[in-house]
């Protein structure tokens, strides 16, 4: 994305992206002779803008309010004009007027990302619009006198009074240039002349004064308006939805998934809040077995597996409740047909930490398990041939990770000699938290190792942090083993497993081969609908038309710089990336297609290619999977000094492109000051390349930032012995002579 001169000003927000539709015109004020204009006072602008202006709120990514905007009523009919980077992107969003109400917006009805301007459709009601009068294009004048109002850093319907200073033209937009303040939160918020006629939305602030801001012109809405592209909502709230695919929600509840986590709030319709969410996985013949880990917000409620569901409201299930344990049978929607099979407490259940329930069905019994511990056996076959999930009860707020359905899932138990030596280890790092040798040792059994360290820690108040961290080491050490070795083979999935990988350094909870079944899955349906003759373009388009144009995926803006963005999983599960981590899905269902693709290194902007007809073309799927013009690609690599022409680079190899996603990922995290996170990541990168002068830099430093003296020492030492260009050898000397 090209960004206006940083010397002079900067954006309030990234502009958002996303889709949209159609509707009758705006309120338009009468143009020609005759027309009587009404100067009015700025009190009295205010008291009749409060009753079209609104605060528009969204969600965050990860949870809770993830942005404030404002924006105004343009329509009776529920139109409400606003900037495009106020939305975000596949949030839910509200609108909130001066009175008080609040009301939820049904589609996305117009939205232009180089414009920064978005058209939101509320369900109104009862309530009566009272639209504000859009001017004509180009019909204010420099100097004139301007009012705005706004919801500046949340305090709502402010107005502020000020002059158009200017029409400037960037990178091909006309924007006003206006006196007025633009804060966060004004964005959006209408400009009005003093005969309250509508002539821009306030969208961003200058970085030079506080008094300067940019509003975009109204005749840029009428353009929007007049092509309109409608999203419904349920199209547009991808992050947090369950793929129904994959699960069926019955009775209610809240249900969503992120990371490989799924969590449940609210109660549900079904008798005493009962809720359910069943897999669509085929379950397999008797006897199976069917598992997940649970954890619940309070011992009080219920929340846990259901099985031999008829897909209403028979099943059986098996849950904790009350700190106990249950196991029931539901035989309709009542109090009436609930029959409590065993309840009982068992030392096995851990109330108030994640529990593991596993539950075997046979074609006469049912045996259920507690963190491998038996703790039920009846004979009970009133039920059979149904479907397996998770269910909720009353108020319950449940998660739920590791879900599993096979024929047997028994949980081996690790020999006593193995179990033995991994004690001795952490004895040994009890001693000495830095000792590489038990450290190594304990890299080799990370599921065993984690959970004995933890307990330490819980025993050892004093070495907690010391041997958390270790913890992590560990983890990260045999991921960044899985790293190197994934791409050392020669499988075709190897650079999509090894992105995987990278999401799995930091969530220990991710199951890369269920994500590579959810690939294969989105692959069949893809292919599915390709003619077998089709060639290499057509398979293509086939795949840009699943992921952008049917499923709602995206390039994310609004949250360009959230680490969700280079974690695969999770571009996977909220349909939203950036240019690398959406291209190396696009690359990868491509390939699955029998479309041969490759990643595409551009400076600044990661995108895919493939050959048709003796040409290169380059898709870009950070902009909904278009295809990027040789002009434009080009002008990356002039913009970045880089001799050559984009159709003669070399494609992006395995290594680069897991590079690339790391350096990414390091960026982010010494922005935010993570610094132990940062140093995970260019351990890799050094791994990757060792030949690379400023990564082992990159390397001592961070491991000076964090304390590991005696670990910088080895990187520096080798810039010192190879001498490399680019690196200022004389102050590195200084440094390790300090040291």
């Amino acid at each position: 994305m090209r960004r206006f001169p940083v010397s002079l000003f900067s954006l309030a927000c990234t502009l958002s992206a996303a889709l949209c539709q159609d509707l009758p015109e705006p309120d338009k004020e009468p143009s020609g002779e005759g027309v009587e204009k009404t100067t009015q006072s700025v009190e009295e602008l205010a008291r009749l803008a409060r009753r079209s202006a609104v605060v528009i709120r969204h969600g965050g990514r990860t949870g809770g309010e993830g942005g404030t905007g404002s924006g105004f009523v343009i329509s009776e009919q529920g139109l409400i004009a606003t900037c495009a980077h106020v939305i975000g992107e596949s949030r839910p969003l509200t609108v909130h007027f001066d009175d008080g109400s609040e009301h939820k917006v049904t589609s996305i009805h117009a939205w232009d990302a180089k414009l920064d301007l978005a058209v939101l459709q509320i369900d109104s009601g009862d309530k009566t619009l009272i639209p504000i009068r859009l001017a004509e294009a180009n019909s204010i004048i420099q100097g004139a006198e301007v009012v705005a109002m706004g919801a500046p850093h949340g305090l709502e319907f402010s107005v502020v009074r000020g002059v158009l200073s200017a029409l400037r033209d960037f990178d091909g937009r006309t924007l006003l240039q206006v006196a007025i303040p633009v804060e966060p939160g004004n964005s959006g918020g209408p400009l009005f002349d003093r005969d309250g006629r509508v002539h821009g939305l306030l969208t961003m602030k200058s970085a030079v004064t506080d008094n300067l801001g940019f509003a975009v012109p109204v005749g840029a809405l009428h353009r929007l308006l007049e092509k309109p592209n409608t999203v419904p909502m349920e199209k547009w709230l991808t992050i947090g939805k369950l793929d129904p695919k994959r699960w069926n929600t019955l009775m209610g509840s809240n249900w969503k998934q992120r990371a490989g986590r799924i969590t449940v709030d609210n109660p549900g319709d079904g008798f005493g809040g009962r809720s359910l969410c069943l897999s669509q996985r085929d379950v397999p013949e008797l006897p199976y077995e069917v598992a997940v880990e649970v954890l619940l917000d309070d011992e009080a409620g219920a929340a846990g597996l259901a099985f031999e569901s008829d897909g209403a409201d028979r099943h059986y299930g098996f849950y904790p409740s009350g700190g106990g344990l249950r196991l029931t049978r539901f035989d309709g929607p009542d109090v009436f047909t609930w029959n409590i099979l065993q309840q009982l407490q068992s030392d096995a259940y851990q109330p108030g930490e994640w529990n593991r329930l596993r539950v075997r069905v046979e074609e006469k019994k049912i045996t259920c398990f507690v963190n491998g511990e038996k703790v039920v056996e009846l004979e009970d076959d009133n039920l059979r041939g149904g479907q397996v999930g998770l269910a909720k009860f009353r108020q319950t707020v449940a998660t739920f990770r590791g879900f599993r359905l096979g024929p047997d899932l028994t949980e081996e138990n690790a020999a006593p000699e193995l179990i033995a030596r991994i004690e001795k280890h952490i004895d040994r790092l009890k001693r000495n938290p830095k000792n590489e040798k038990a450290l190594e040792h304990l890299s080799q059994a990370p599921a065993l190792a984690r959970p004995l360290l933890k307990r330490e820690v819980e025993a050892l108040r004093a070495q907690a942090d010391a041997l958390e961290e270790q913890s992590r080491s560990i983890h990260r050490r045999a991921i960044a083993d899985d790293i190197t070795r994934t791409l050392e083979g020669d499988a075709g999935d190897r650079v999509f497993r090894a992105g995987l990988l990278i999401a799995r350094l930091d969530n220990t909870e991710i199951r890369v081969d269920d994500y590579l079944e959810e690939v294969d899955r989105m692959a069949s349906e893809i292919g599915a609908g390709i003619p077998e003759q089709s060639g290499i373009t057509e398979r293509v388009e086939a795949v840009a038309a699943y992921l952008f144009k049917d499923n709602g995926f995206h390039g994310s803006r609004s949250d360009y710089y959230n680490r969700s963005n280079s974690y695969l999983n999770e571009v996977i599960d909220d349909r939203e990336g950036i240019p690398i981590t959406l291209s190396l899905l696009f690359v990868e269902l491509a390939r699955r297609v029998g479309a041969e693709m490759h990643g595409l290194g551009l400076p600044g902007h990661f995108a895919a290619c493939y050959q048709a007809n003796g040409k290169r073309v380059i898709i870009d799927p950070f902009e909904g999977g278009s295809i990027m013009s040789t002009e434009d690609a080009d002008a990356l690599l002039l913009d970045a000094g880089i001799g050559g022409t984009s159709t003669e680079m070399e494609v992006a190899r395995p290594k680069e492109i897991v590079t690339r996603m790391l350096r990414n990922l390091q960026a982010i995290t010494i922005e935010e000051k993570a610094f132990p996170d940062a140093l995970s990541y260019v351990d890799i990168i050094v791994r990757l390349n060792p030949g690379s002068p400023q990564d082992r830099l990159n390397r001592a430093l961070l491991n000076l930032q964090v304390g590991n003296t005696e670990q910088a020492k080895p990187d520096l030492q080798w810039i010192l012995d190879n001498e490399p260009e680019g690196i200022h050898l004389g102050r590195v000397r200084e440094l390790f002579e300090r040291l």
